[in-house]
């Protein structure tokens, strides 16, 4: 990477996919609260797997006890959201295994929830997960990835 990359890379950070699976616009999203983005702006991922971790470093600072929804602080400033599936609140946490508790430091990639998905499908409920950046005021751009992706890997790039 060159000078001008670095001076022009520094403004801006990733946000990396919470899970295995296929990210798509957030409008595929049926919640309109997520998927018209009135909670913030953001991806969904449609999951391949049901092991939820943290997609950047941050703060864990919010880890429902039903399991179907968390919040990071992250280094770079950003609150996230991370809601999996739709209305899976009314499962009262049948299906999620909390991993990780509120209030630690996590590292992009350290797991958080795990979930049977099929069992979540099964009871009636949609998987699609978005991930949501609540204070998206704050950032001049988030640029969205879609396609196939593992843990880890670029969900958005945000530019402060």
């Amino acid at each position: 990477m060159g000078l001008f990359d670095k001076l022009f890379q520094s403004g801006k950070f990733e946000i990396g996919s919470p899970v295995n699976g296929t990210i798509v616009p957030i409008s595929y999203v049926s919640d309109p609260t997520f998927g018209e983005e009135m909670v913030g702006k953001g991806v969904a991922i449609q999951p391949s797997d049901g092991k939820f971790c943290a997609p950047c470093d941050g703060t864990l600072i919010a880890l429902f006890p039903t399991g179907h929804a968390y919040c990071i602080n992250t280094t770079d400033g950003a609150e996230l959201l991370i809601h999996i599936g739709i209305d899976t609140v009314k499962l009262k946490g049948e299906h999620y295994k909390l991993i990780a508790k509120q209030g630690i430091e996590v590292k992009k990639g350290d797991p958080i929830v795990e979930v049977d998905l099929e069992s979540v499908k099964a009871a009636g409920y949609d998987v699609i997960t978005p991930m949501v950046i609540s204070n998206h005021s704050k950032f001049s751009r988030i640029e969205k990835m879609t396609g196939a992706v593992k843990v880890g890997d670029t969900a958005m790039v945000v530019s402060k």
